[in-house]
């Protein structure tokens, strides 16, 4: 039989795995989905300033849990003024850290969505094939993927392994919807002529 953890030993249990830090970080995963919500409109500024401005649009856009946020309206449109796999790049780049507070959140806070079925299936997914969920629901626009950051967050996948691939799907998929944006505009220019 085990004795009870004692007093001592539980004050050596490092912060980060306390639940007053998961806490902490879920409170700051939803100020910063709150507030980027919030000042949405002020993207379109931001873009003014180019791949740096797609990178911060597609950063704060992905940073958001759940909350809608336009970043690929950008891409698209950026992806017809400028070349599309570098507007793909910096939107890629930004996209792939934004997704970290939904990873952020799933090692904070477990218990917020724990019960909701589609994260539970997610998060089976998630277990068995990691790597493929990741890649595949980060190639198509869906508002699943915060689900499965959130769940990656909590199995601990492995941080550099969750941004790679991250960072891979959404480049694809960014790449696309830039692309898509520059065709459309060659197609539409024989009418304004």
């Amino acid at each position: 039989m085990s004795e009870p953890a004692s007093p001592a030993a539980e004050s050596q249990i490092p912060f980060w795995k306390t639940k007053v830090f998961r806490l902490l970080v879920l409170a700051l995963v939803l100020g910063i989905s709150g507030a980027i919500y919030a000042f949405r409109a002020k993207f379109a500024e931001l873009a003014a300033v180019g791949y740096s401005g797609i990178f911060l649009v597609s950063l704060l856009s992905s940073a958001t849990i759940i909350l809608p946020a336009p970043s690929l309206a950008l891409v698209f449109a950026m992806g017809s003024a400028l070349p599309p796999v570098l507007v793909g790049l910096a939107a890629g780049v930004g996209e792939a850290l934004g997704e970290l507070t939904g990873y952020a959140a799933g090692f904070g806070g477990r218990a917020v969505i724990e019960e909701q079925e589609t994260y539970v299936r997610l998060r089976k997914w998630m277990a068995r094939r990691g790597g493929i969920t990741l890649l595949f629901l980060s190639v198509i626009p869906n508002p699943f993927f915060d689900l499965a950051g959130i769940a990656a967050g909590t199995l601990r996948y492995p941080l550099w392994r969750f941004l790679l691939v991250c960072w891979l799907g959404k480049t694809i998929k960014t790449t696309l919807v830039a692309w898509a944006g520059a065709q459309s505009l060659q197609i539409i220019k024989p009418f304004l002529s």
